[in-house]
């Protein structure tokens, strides 16, 4: 019984030091660029019938007497870190290759290995061949190529960019798509603000911003994060209770466990 009482404690403790770690890293990106913040998920472990009565109260002592039993636990176990895609604030920059999504959706960028990912971070720059990329070099996709010959860029919040040339003319330069996905919950982040589907997430689904439930783009602005900082601040003063409890646990059965060697030798 005791170290049943002991496991229990040391998974309350596993558990509430993963909530800290999940914790500490939605703190730690409070100022990245369309973070999405996580959310440690638990649940209970298999319960064991223990009994608490062995003879029968009607027939005391006979050898078919039955049993009165209870449940009890055996602790907690970490199920998932649940990624949460609520909207972040928009701010301004007045930079017009940062773009920010009003709604659902991703911008879709090709990877050096050809591959796809995802991300809400649209502070996109341009290359030295004019080709519009991410922070970390990543294209967008579909390509949007800027010529010398464009002084400055316009993109519309359904996603049309217009290059404005010298002289006044302007010219189209492409048309930006946003993706979607059934379970958005269900995305793997790789980092640098990525995401990769997974068969959690279902197949992506490419559409026109503002339109059938995509998001709107916004030129000159850039989702912030989506942590709230008070609220994580409360997260983790509740997590370092649970943990403080658990550890009292572990005493509280070890004195147990002394008290009944200390009678046992008397």
């Amino acid at each position: 019984m005791a170290t049943r009482a002991l496991r229990t404690a040391a998974s309350g403790l596993y558990a509430q030091q993963l909530n800290v770690e999940v914790i500490s890293n939605n703190i730690a990106n409070v100022n990245t660029t369309g973070f999405k913040k996580n959310k440690a998920e638990f649940q209970d472990l298999m319960y064991q019938e223990v009994s608490i009565n062995p003879l029968s109260t009607t027939n005391p002592g006979t050898k078919d007497a039955t049993s009165s039993t209870i449940q009890v636990g055996n602790g907690v176990a970490p199920s998932s870190s649940l990624k949460i895609f609520a909207q972040g604030d928009i701010t301004a920059t007045n930079n017009q290759f940062d773009l920010a999504i009003q709604g659902d959706g991703f911008f879709q960028v090709k990877r050096t290995d050809g591959s796809y990912a995802y991300t809400r971070d649209g502070s996109f720059q341009v290359n030295a061949e004019g080709k519009v990329v991410t922070a970390s070099g990543y294209e967008l996709d579909p390509a949007i190529t800027v010529d010398q010959s464009v002084q400055s860029v316009t993109i519309g919040k359904d996603g049309q960019v217009t290059g404005n040339t010298v002289g006044g003319g302007s010219e189209s330069l492409g048309h930006l798509e946003l993706v979607r996905f059934m379970n958005p919950a269900g995305l793997n982040a790789i980092g640098n603000n990525m995401y990769v589907e997974t068969p959690a997430s279902g197949s992506p689904m490419v559409g026109n911003p503002g339109a059938n439930g995509y998001g709107e783009i916004n030129q000159g602005y850039l989702e912030s994060s989506n942590v709230d900082i008070v609220e994580e601040m409360i997260s983790m003063i509740t997590a370092q209770r649970a943990y403080e409890i658990n550890s009292k646990t572990v005493k509280t059965v070890e004195e147990m466990m002394t008290m009944a060697n200390n009678l046992k030798g008397s």
